[in-house]
């Protein structure tokens, strides 16, 4: 247990245990760039209690990120806009995306990098990214939900909603209208969930194979 009066010595000891344990250590320490590594290498979040001139930091800041991407949070904004810090927070986290500058949120690769393991941060990428058919096809097969902030277009491109069902069947939401009416997609989608068959189109509703394997779907997870 640390104290503000603990010495660096015991403080390092500290937080190569728990790097949460900077949050006790006095001001003088948390701007101790030996004891603030060894914090954010145990636990990246801990950058929080760096001070501000470690906030801005590359070196710290990449270990924070690399231990935990969504560290990033805590840098400080020059850093957001670092395309390789920023490379580093979303190849351990693609929520961290978030955290980046708009700049950056227009990277295609980084983008990539992003939704190919947090496929529902696809919200946070411009636009013109929601409307690229391989970005988003990367982020349903990781998170059918991700679906919901794709393009219109793409919202209405069967390979595109046919990944998004095979991997959250109840993904069937976000589609088109049409692609709601497409028998194939349907039942794709109630085979992953069952749940799926409230968003299909009312015919589904008196199709005895859709609605048998929505049923079996739901008694098998039960």
């Amino acid at each position: 247990m640390i104290n503000q009066n603990s010495t660096k010595e015991e403080v390092l000891e500290a937080v190569k245990q728990n790097g949460f344990a900077l949050q006790d250590a006095s001001d003088d320490l948390c701007n101790d760039r030996e004891v603030v590594l060894e914090a954010v290498k145990q636990y990246g979040p801990a950058l929080v209690h760096a001070s501000d001139q470690l906030k801005v930091d590359r070196e710290v800041v990449l270990e924070a990120v690399k231990q935990e991407g969504m560290s990033l949070m805590y840098a400080n904004e020059k850093l957001k806009g670092d395309r390789e810090v920023v490379m580093e927070a979303v190849r351990q986290n693609g929520y961290s995306l978030e955290s980046a500058s708009n700049d950056l949120k227009a990277d295609r690769e980084l983008v990539l990098e992003a939704v190919r393991n947090y496929g529902d941060a696809l919200k946070y990428a411009i636009e013109a990214l929601k409307a690229d058919r391989e970005v988003v096809l990367e982020a349903v097969k990781e998170s059918g939900f991700a679906l919901q902030d794709a393009s219109d277009d793409l919202r209405n491109d069967r390979e595109v909603v046919l990944e998004a069902v095979k991997q959250d069947g109840e993904a069937l939401k976000f589609s088109s209208e049409e692609l709601r009416s497409d028998r194939e997609v349907v039942m794709e989608a109630v085979r992953q969930n069952g749940w799926a068959l409230k968003y299909t189109s009312e015919e589904f509703d008196f199709d005895r194979e859709v609605v048998m394997e929505a049923f079996n779907q739901l008694i098998n997870i039960i």
